[in-house]
């Protein structure tokens, strides 16, 4: 990896701050916990599966082509 790189810079800085704290560990856990709940319990509850609703299995590309036309006019 190149060491003058912008994203191995960012990596090391993180992994440098992380690794003198004694409450690294612990903060990394909550970060992971707090990514879980954002991406996978929001879209559960919030964002549902609209095509999987309304279109038939095998017609999602039918349907989403007329609603767009619908919703052009």
């Amino acid at each position: 990896m190149n060491k003058n790189g912008f994203l191995y810079k960012i990596y090391d800085l993180y992994y440098d701050g992380f690794r003198s704290m004694k409450l690294g560990r612990t903060l990394w856990a909550i970060i992971l916990i707090k990514l879980f709940i954002i991406f996978i319990v929001l879209k559960i509850f919030f964002f549902p599966n609209f095509l999987k609703e309304h279109a038939q299995k095998g017609e999602e590309s039918d349907f989403v082509a007329t609603e767009m036309i619908d919703r052009a006019k």
